[in-house]
């Protein structure tokens, strides 16, 4: 793949800043035009007289730091360290006073439907998420921007803490797998909208045996994951479609609308979960 020093605008699509050129005529090429090849990003013109090159639109993986998810991975990590996830140490203070229950978000306690990502049940736990985050973040982060990929952490795990309280309202649940679902459901739903079947990338099988996993192993939050899941994939559907038409913010005003109903969403089922007492 070849880059150029400033943002030109895609050959095909004159309303979309890009900075990767074809590797095969050098025309400029945005995220919808790029085919991976053995030489680098072609544009469908020259992808087409190759006849050998795979279209894999999202996940093709860039050079660019992901910035943004080794930034998830320090704060998670932290996260684990200040709730007691020191080697021998027992949880401390600030795990339950940052896990995500009904009854204390109820109470004005907002912070846990955030807080609740960052923290883990113990080492296999956050090691287990944060490969996954890895995995994920250092393909999509350079492929969506960095002001998107954080978009869709976030909208993802706040869908993750909605579908937690939801199902399980009165359980202390943590860890940041609502959002790595929500990640993974926003590729799947990119790689379909851009006409590529999920199901032929590794991100597609991914999900795929991690949903199954959410349903046979025990203390899992089904509800996160699936919430999440949801959200993301909403999410990047959006994005997407912003994208074909020319108006980034179409998927900005969309992202940050799924976001505010996972909150208010959340908001009102705690409330709900509260008990009444009569008499």
């Amino acid at each position: 793949m070849s880059t150029t020093s400033t943002a030109t605008t895609c050959y095909r699509h004159p309303s979309r800043e890009t900075a990767v050129s074809c590797s095969g005529c050098g025309k400029p090429i945005c995220t919808d035009c790029m085919t991976p090849s053995p030489v680098g990003m072609r544009c469908p013109d020259c992808a087409t007289q190759s006849g050998k090159a795979v279209r894999l639109p999202v996940l093709s993986g860039r050079t660019e730091t992901p910035v943004v998810t080794i930034t998830l991975i320090g704060l998670s990590v932290l996260g684990f360290l200040l709730g007691g996830g020191f080697p021998g140490g027992a949880q401390t203070q600030l795990f339950y006073d940052g896990g995500l229950a009904a009854v204390p978000v109820a109470g004005g306690e907002y912070w846990r439907l955030v807080t609740s990502g960052f923290l883990h049940a113990g080492l296999m736990h956050l090691a287990f998420n944060m490969i996954l985050l890895w995995f994920i973040g250092s393909q999509m982060e350079p492929q969506l921007g960095r002001g998107r990929f954080l978009a869709l952490y976030v909208v993802s795990l706040l869908g993750g803490s909605f579908g937690a309280i939801l199902l399980s309202p009165n359980a202390l649940t943590v860890g940041a797998s609502g959002a790595i679902f929500g990640l993974m459901g926003a590729a799947c739903a990119i790689i379909y909208a851009r006409g590529g079947n999920p199901l032929q990338s590794g991100i597609g099988m991914l999900l795929v045996f991690n949903v199954v996993f959410s349903f046979v192993l025990s203390n899992v939050s089904i509800g996160g994951h699936l919430g999440g899941l949801t959200a993301g994939a909403l999410a990047g559907g959006a994005f997407v479609m912003a994208e074909r038409k020319g108006n980034p913010a179409i998927g900005w005003a969309a992202c940050a609308a799924i976001g505010i109903v996972a909150l208010v969403g959340s908001l009102l089922l705690s409330a709900a979960a509260v008990p009444t007492f009569i008499g």
